[in-house]
């Protein structure tokens, strides 16, 4: 049984029909990319996934639980956060209270904040630095390691990360993949939405590529970066 099953999903806004039968699956333990152009329905998949945008057809479900009437908060304790595009951090708060509002559906007791901030801070040694820091005056870099931190906060067992190198300087990048790669190792499954093809299928085991609203490739990591199409298309050949 895949961890998550995602199959024949219709995703509308109003009339405007954004997801087309949408249908992919995630391992347990593995890093899967979805890429595509904008607007072609990345994040879209990840909101439905999540809640915030309800299918009108299909089924989502993991673990063989179905999570498709699931309130959003309620799909966060069974397992699934999501770092969303643009980071989404709470601005005037400092960055010790995002992390600890990233465990609000857990309310660990004193010993386990403690063990977790610990995991945040040995994959994020600059949040340390920051924690009484008000997270507004961050670097773009720092505010999207707090993004992730606060998710990581919840325990996930899902990760579903939105466009997390956007507006990065490259170094940043590299640091940033070579952190979700770390994660990953540490047992959390991802789900990778990414416009930097390269950097996310060189992380990843399985890609899907989308366009306008449906998939139309699917195949190994490998195999997507040696097809003609996603080269031209997506990583810059000529």
């Amino acid at each position: 049984m895949a961890m998550l099953e995602v199959s024949n999903i219709h995703t509308y806004y109003g009339n405007i029909h954004a997801l087309k039968g949408i249908s992919l699956t995630v391992e347990k333990g593995e890093i899967v990319t979805l890429i595509g152009a904008n607007g072609a329905g990345k994040t879209t998949t990840l909101s439905s996934i999540c809640g915030l945008t309800k299918p009108r057809q299909g089924t989502i479900s993991l673990e063989g639980r179905d999570l498709t009437s699931v309130k959003p908060h309620d799909i966060v304790t069974m397992g699934v956060s999501m770092v969303p595009e643009g980071r989404g951090i709470f601005a005037r708060l400092t960055v010790a209270e995002n992390l600890d509002l990233g465990a609000y559906s857990r309310t660990p007791n004193r010993q386990e904040a403690e063990k977790d901030l610990e995991e945040i801070f040995s994959l994020f040694p600059r949040l340390k630095e920051r924690y009484s820091q008000v997270a507004g005056t961050l670097s773009g870099g720092e505010q999207q390691m707090l993004a992730m931190g606060r998710a990581i906060m919840a325990h996930p067992r899902l990760l579903l990360l939105d466009e997390p190198s956007m507006g990065l300087a490259p170094i940043l990048v590299q640091s940033i993949f070579d952190i979700i790669k770390s994660i990953n190792q540490r047992g959390t499954t991802i789900l990778l939405v990414e416009q930097n093809a390269l950097m996310a299928l060189s992380i990843a085991s399985r890609g899907y590529v989308l366009q306008s609203g449906q998939i139309v490739l699917s195949d190994t990591a490998h195999n997507l970066r040696e097809n003609e199409m996603v080269q031209r298309a997506y990583l810059g050949a000529g």
